[in-house]
């Protein structure tokens, strides 16, 4: 007894009061010192004390909750195909090719809001390619009218109709219209387009190509009533193209 009243007076002394209370240098009430608690019960005391107190470690008191996790698979199977990554669609490339090679059928604007310019590259490529093949390397002059046509195009079409349209779907339809053009010019490898008969296939195609692509945009844009307004700057567009051709 007289220990415990020496520890209690140290205590004292120590000058470790908050707020009136008195505390020891562990941070427990005295009072848990007191004798009249016996062992078993100020240790169960001290051991509730420390678990509420105590980080969160996991353990006995406090297990830890195990996040879930995201199951990640390797396998291939659920990955989608590389050619549809890439925006490429032979299905549609087909239907879009149908269009153009039969003009007087009337077109499905809605194959034609996609922005696909896998059918036009491989037409431009080919033009040039068979140009080349004829011993005239244009691929310089197919590239540039191409592009300054799309422009063109994309600027008159959104000033005549109400609806909009991207350049994309511009270049996608003046493209995929380029294929009559293709076939004349792999027909000008093997024989001469500078006479009667150069220039009768050569308006033959310009009005071809012109018919298949001012169909599709008035198809698209709802402009029924307008398909001539909109022929007759494509019909100007593919002409260059014959000329190259031809010439």
């Amino acid at each position: 007894m007289g220990d415990f009243q020496n520890i209690e007076q140290d205590f004292y002394q120590s000058g470790y009061y908050i707020d009136g209370q008195q505390e020891d240098v562990y941070g427990y009430d005295p009072a848990y010192l007191n004798p009249e608690y016996n062992d078993a019960d100020n240790s169960a005391h001290l051991a509730d004390e420390y678990a509420a107190s105590a980080p969160y470690t996991g353990q006995v008191y406090q297990p830890v909750a195990q996040p879930e996790q995201t199951e990640y698979t390797d396998s291939y199977e659920d990955e989608p195909p590389l050619l549809e990554e890439l925006g490429i669609n032979f299905e549609h490339i087909w239907q879009k090719t149908l269009t153009v090679l039969n003009p007087l059928k009337p077109a499905d604007g809605s194959i034609m809001n996609e922005t696909d310019l896998t059918g036009p590259v491989l037409f431009c490529v080919a033009l040039g390619a068979t140009l080349l093949m004829a011993g005239k390397a244009h691929f310089g002059y197919v590239y540039g009218i191409s592009a300054l046509g799309c422009v063109g195009m994309y600027m008159l079409l959104n000033l005549m109709s109400i609806y909009s349209i991207s350049c994309g779907s511009v270049a996608s339809v003046l493209g995929y219209s380029l294929l009559p053009m293709v076939a004349l010019s792999a027909f000008a490898v093997v024989y001469s387009l500078q006479g009667l008969l150069g220039t009768l296939l050569a308006l033959i195609v310009i009005g071809w190509c012109s018919l298949s692509a001012s169909k599709i945009f008035s198809s698209t844009l709802a402009m029924s009533g307008q398909q001539l307004l909109v022929a007759y700057p494509c019909a100007l567009l593919y002409g260059v193209f014959a000329l190259l051709t031809v010439f």
